[in-house]
C-alpha cells in the first residue's frame, strides 16, 4: 500500500492517529489498578426532542401549543399520573420496571447555544457557552488518570472532541479486526525504516507517521482481548445496534477500557418530526434494551453506567412544518443497576414560564451530572478535569 492509499483509509487512520507513543510503557498495568466500573456514553445527535419523548400527557399547554406533534394521551406509555414515554420507547419502560432507569429532566447549561455544532462542542467540552476549549471532558480525563489510550474507546470512524485531551487521546474504531490488520500492513513497517527522513517531516506528518507506528501495539491488544467472547444476542440490524454489540464485546471481554462512546444521528426533525423521531427512538430503545441484556448475561451490567443526552431540546411550540425548531433544555436518561434514584428524577419544567423565546427554563447544569459520574462512579477528581465545582446529584 502507497503512502497516497493509505491516507485515505481515512477512518482508520484517525483510529491509530489518537495513540500516543508511549502506549507500550502501559500495556502490562494490572487491572486492580484501573477498577472495573465502566461509562457508556450514547450521544444523541440532532437534538431529540425531549417533550415528545418524555410527555406530559396531563398538561393542557402541552397539546395546545403542539395541535398536531403532540402524542395523543392514549399512546403514551405512562409513567406516573403526570409523565409517560413516547410509544416507541416500550423497551426502556421495562428497563424502568426494574429499576434500571433515572430520567432526569431540565438539563442545560446557561446561555444557552441554538447551534448543533457549537451546542455539541459546550457538552463535549465541558465549558461555558462564552467559552472555547480544544480538550473534551472525557479528554481531559484521559490526561489525568488514563494509563493507555485504550481507556476511552469511540465505536466509530472517528474520534469526537470529548475524547481529545492535551496529552491523551481515546481510540475511535468499528471494527477491533480491520483496525489490527490495518496496523499490520507492510506500509508501516516501511515507515519504521524512513522514519527519520526528511519527507516525513513535510507538513509535520512525521509526528503522525510515529503515532500510526506506535499504535500497533494497542490495535493488537484490542483485536486479541475482544475477540476472545462474541455475543449470542440478537442486536437490531442497523449501525447503531452493530455500535453497541462491539462496545458489549469489548466490555464483556475484559478489555481495559474505562469509557465508550456511541451515538445515534438524524434528531434534527424541523420538518415532519413525528416518523422520523418514531423510528429513531425505537432504534435507540431497542438496541439499549438488547445491549443490556448482553451485559447482564455475562456479569458486568452491575459494573456499567450509560449516559444518554443530546446536545439541546426543541421549542415548545410546533413549528408551521410540523416539526420543532432548535430549543433548550432536555432530558438525560441514566441507565445502571447500582441507581440510587431510580424512575423520574425531577419534576418536567414548567410550560406556562418559559424564556424569552419560548424554551423551556433549565434546571441542572449538565455538568453537574458530569461531576457526579466522575466523582461518585468513576471515583476521581472532578474539579480537576471540570475545572470548575459542581453540586453533584445522588443518582448514584
Amino acid at each position: 500500500m502507497d503512502r497516497r492509499k493509505f491516507l485515505k483509509q481515512s477512518s482508520l487512520a484517525s483510529s491509530l492517529f489518537f495513540v500516543p507513543s508511549f502506549v507500550k510503557a502501559f500495556e502490562q498495568v494490572a487491572s486492580s489498578e484501573l477498577g472495573y466500573k465502566r461509562l457508556v456514553i450514547i450521544q444523541l445527535s440532532g437534538g431529540n426532542d425531549g417533550l415528545n419523548t418524555v410527555i406530559p400527557f396531563r398538561n393542557d399547554l402541552y397539546y395546545k401549543e403542539r395541535p398536531t406533534l403532540s402524542i395523543p394521551k392514549n399512546e403514551v406509555i405512562k409513567l406516573n399520573d403526570e409523565l409517560g414515554l413516547h410509544s416507541s420507547l416500550t423497551p426502556l419502560k421495562r428497563l424502568y420496571d426494574n429499576g434500571y432507569l433515572s430520567i432526569i429532566n431540565n438539563v442545560g447549561y446557561p446561555n444557552p447555544v441554538r447551534s448543533h455544532f457549537r451546542s455539541m462542542d459546550i457538552w463535549q467540552t465541558a465549558t461555558d457557552s462564552n467559552k472555547f476549549s480544544q480538550t473534551g471532558w472525557l479528554g481531559r480525563y484521559l490526561d489525568a488518570y488514563g494509563e493507555q489510550p485504550y481507556s476511552a474507546i469511540e465505536v466509530d470512524d472517528n474520534l469526537s472532541l470529548a475524547l481529545k485531551g492535551s496529552n491523551m487521546n481515546g481510540i475511535a474504531t468499528q471494527d477491533p479486526k480491520t483496525l489490527f490488520n490495518l496496523s499490520r500492513d507492510p506500509y508501516f513497517k516501511n515507515l519504521g525504516k524512513h522514519q527519520n527522513d526528511a519527507h516525513l517531516s513535510e507538513h509535520n506528518l512525521g509526528y503522525l507517521y510515529k503515532t500510526m507506528i506506535d499504535a500497533q501495539s494497542s490495535a493488537k491488544y484490542i483485536y486479541e482481548t475482544s475477540k476472545t467472547v462474541s455475543s449470542v444476542k440478537e442486536y437490531p440490524n442497523n449501525k447503531f445496534g452493530k455500535q453497541l454489540k462491539t462496545t458489549a464485546q469489548f466490555i464483556n471481554s475484559g478489555l481495559q477500557t474505562k469509557v465508550f462512546y456511541t451515538s445515534l444521528g438524524g434528531f434534527d426533525t424541523h420538518v415532519n418530526q413525528q416518523n422520523t423521531q418514531k423510528k429513531l427512538l425505537k432504534t435507540y430503545a431497542e438496541g439499549i434494551e438488547t445491549f443490556v441484556e448482553d451485559l447482564k448475561a455475562n456479569n458486568t451490567f452491575k459494573d456499567t453506567l450509560i449516559l444518554t443526552f443530546s446536545e439541546f431540546g426543541r421549542r415548545v411550540k410546533q413549528n408551521a412544518s410540523v416539526g420543532t425548531d432548535h430549543g433548550t433544555a432536555n432530558n438525560v436518561f441514566i441507565i445502571g443497576d447500582q441507581l440510587k434514584k431510580q424512575g423520574v428524577y425531577n419534576n418536567m419544567a414548567s410550560l406556562s414560564d418559559l424564556d424569552d423565546n419560548g424554551d423551556l427554563k433549565f434546571e441542572i447544569d449538565f455538568r453537574t451530572i458530569y461531576a457526579t459520574v466522575l466523582n461518585k462512579w468513576l471515583e476521581v477528581d472532578d474539579h480537576k478535569i471540570l475545572n470548575k465545582s459542581f453540586n453533584q446529584l445522588d443518582f448514584i
